[in-house]
Parts: structure tokens; sequence; C-alpha cells
């Protein structure tokens, strides 16, 4: 659009743009069979993609919001175009998921794989920092399954979907407090071990009490706090 063809008194292009009054209706008519026809191949995507979304998925989802906007809303072009390209987003998926199922390194590849984010009542810092979560974050998680305790957890793993894993031990053990600062009413239902001491930053037990004096040997952190349990 030139210059001079642009006016902030005109208010039917503010609004309705360059297309005559009567593309509203066209809209409308393009909306519904563009909707009918996503729900049509989102139906036959498969039932995961009303779930947690894979990588390749998520990316299937924001092609479908790009292809159905154009034919809705742009006059100039049919919907023939933009329910071919659905079609094609469909098969597309439908390929890549093939590839997963009959390349074990392909699904890696694609879709992620999963990473182990505690083990044994400590937190993987390497893997933590790889996936970009934070040690407030990871608490949170767990605080969410009912775990106030580090000693309390065997494994977490995160799924290559995002979805986290969360397996508890047979036996807690004395471990890093998960609670927030603030929450002095929940604490009181912890039982705090003044005999052992965790590191702060990632749950790591000290096997004797010399080593609180050190940086942690897991994380290097050298902030170390008495361990606790639940009463």
């Amino acid at each position: 659009m030139k210059k001079e063809e642009i006016h902030w008194a005109d208010w039917h292009r503010i609004l309705l743009g360059t297309a005559p009054t009567e593309f509203l209706l066209e809209a409308l008519i393009r909306t519904i069979i563009m909707y009918l026809i996503l729900l049509i191949v989102l139906r036959l995507l498969g039932k995961r993609m009303g779930g947690q979304l894979t990588i390749s998925e998520l990316a299937v989802m924001l092609t479908l919001g790009a292809i159905i906007a154009v034919p809705m809303q742009i006059p100039e072009k049919g919907i023939l175009q933009g329910i071919l390209v659905l079609f094609c987003a469909l098969v597309f998926q439908r390929g890549i998921n093939y590839l997963g199922l009959i390349s074990h390194k392909m699904e890696n590849f694609i879709q992620g794989r999963e990473r182990l984010l505690i083990k044994n009542g400590v937190m993987v810092m390497d893997q933590l920092r790889t996936m970009k979560i934070s040690r407030e974050q990871m608490a949170a998680v767990l605080r969410n399954k009912g775990i106030y305790n580090l000693g309390e957890v065997s494994r977490v793993y995160i799924e290559a979907c995002g979805l986290f894993s969360v397996y508890k031990t047979a036996k807690a053990k004395p471990g890093l407090e998960l609670l927030p600062p603030q929450d002095d009413a929940a604490r009181s239902e912890l039982y705090v071990n003044s005999g052992v001491y965790v590191c702060w930053q990632c749950g790591k037990t000290a096997s004797q009490l010399t080593e609180t004096n050190h940086p942690c040997n897991n994380c290097g952190a050298n902030e170390w706090t008495a361990a606790v349990t639940s009463k």
C-alpha cells in the first residue's frame, strides 16, 4: 500500500481492510468450511494431538494454524489450496511417525529422548542445565506430586513429550527439603535430622560432617543444610 493511500479516518480500511463489506459473509463461510476440515484432519492425526504434544506434533499444530489462516481471511486465495495443504501436513506427520516406528535412531532424532533428572534423591545438575530446568522448577514438580523431601525420590525422568515421570523410593531416607521458605506451617510436618547434612543445591548427602566445609562434589555449591524426613 502506498503512503498516500493511508488515511487515519479511513475506518473501513482499518476495520475491514481493502476487501468489500460483502467479504464478511464470505469469510464466515470460509471459516466454517476450514474449521470443519481442520477437525477432520486433527481426528485423522490421532488422539495424541489432543494431549501432551511431542516436538514434531507441536510443529504440525503450528503449521496447521498458518495454513488455515490464509484461505479464511484473504479473498484472493481459494479454500481448495488450503484444504490440499492441510492434507499434505497430515501425510507428512504420518510419514514422520512411520519413520520413527521403523528406526529407533530416527525416532530419537525427531522426538528427542528421555533424560534422568534425579537419581537416588540427588538432582543431576548437568541434565537440569541441559534441559533448562531450574532447581525451583524441579522442586515445584515434586511438590505437585505430594513430595516434600528429596529423600523420597528414587528417579525422575523428563520424557520426550515433556511429561515428568516420578518414582518414589520404597523407604524414604533423609533428604533435601522442598518446601517454599515461607511455608512454616507445612514445615512443621517434617522432622529435621540434625546429624545428617545435604547440599542445598542438589540434595547430595554429606557422608561426613567435615565434608560440609568443602564444596559439593556433585554440583560445586558450598551451602549445606540439615536433612529432613516426613514425620
